[in-house]
C-alpha cells in the first residue's frame, strides 16, 4: 500500500489461461466481484480476445442478447439483471476526442465499464481501476496480465489468486 492506502500501481498478477473458455470462466469471476463505478481497462493484441472477454463479462453480468465490439459506435450500453454494463472501443479515438465525448459520466455511473483498447485513454480513466492485458500464447491460450490501481482491485486480484509478479514479468 502506498501512503494514500490506495495499493501499488505497479504490481502485476498473471494469470495463464489454456482455452477461450477459461477466459470466459476468469471474466465470469471478475464480474463477479464488479460493483457500481467499477472500471476494466483491456487491452491486447488485435485477435487475443478482448471481445470474447467483455462477451463472457456482460453475461455474467446478466446481459440479455448479442454483445459485440463497438468499434465503430464508440459506446454501447447494455442492461444487466445485476448492473449496466457500458461497453466501449476507443481504438478509433484520440486522447482529445476520447476526453471531449465525456466518458467520465460512464466511468462514475451506476453500472460497470469495460473499454476495450483502454491504453489509448489512460490519461482520462478513473484513478482506480484494473488494467488487464490479453497476451496470446497460443491457439487459444492467453496470459492474462492484471494491474490493479486502487484498494478494490488489489483485492480483488487477491481475492481470484493470480499470482503477483515482478516488474519485469517474473514471477516473484
Amino acid at each position: 500500500m502506498n501512503s494514500n492506502g490506495t495499493g501499488d500501481p505497479s504490481n502485476r498478477y498473471e494469470l495463464d489461461i489454456a482455452s477461450e473458455r477459461a477466459t470466459a470462466a476468469f471474466a465470469e469471476a471478475l464480474a463477479e466481484l464488479a460493483f457500481p463505478g467499477a472500471v476494466l481497462a483491456l487491452d491486447g493484441d488485435l485477435g487475443a480476445g478482448k471481445t470474447h472477454f467483455a462477451k463472457a463479462y456482460a453475461a455474467a453480468l446478466g446481459v440479455a442478447g448479442i454483445v459485440n465490439s463497438p468499434t465503430f459506435t464508440i459506446i454501447k450500453e447494455y442492461e444487466g439483471t445485476k448492473l449496466p454494463f457500458y461497453h466501449m472501443d476507443v481504438y478509433r479515438l484520440s486522447l482529445e476526442e476520447a476526453d471531449e465525448l465525456g466518458l467520465d459520466e460512464y466511468f462514475h455511473g451506476n453500472g460497470v465499464t469495460l473499454v476495450e483498447w483502454a491504453s489509448i485513454i489512460e490519461p482520462i480513466l478513473p484513478p482506480e481501476r484494473l488494467h488487464l492485458r490479453l497476451e496470446t500464447t497460443g491457439a487459444e491460450s492467453r496470459r492474462i496480465v492484471c494491474r490493479p490501481v486502487g484498494r478494490p482491485y488489489e483485492a480483488w486480484c487477491a481475492r481470484l489468486g493470480l499470482r503477483l509478479t515482478e516488474e519485469g514479468g517474473h514471477s516473484a
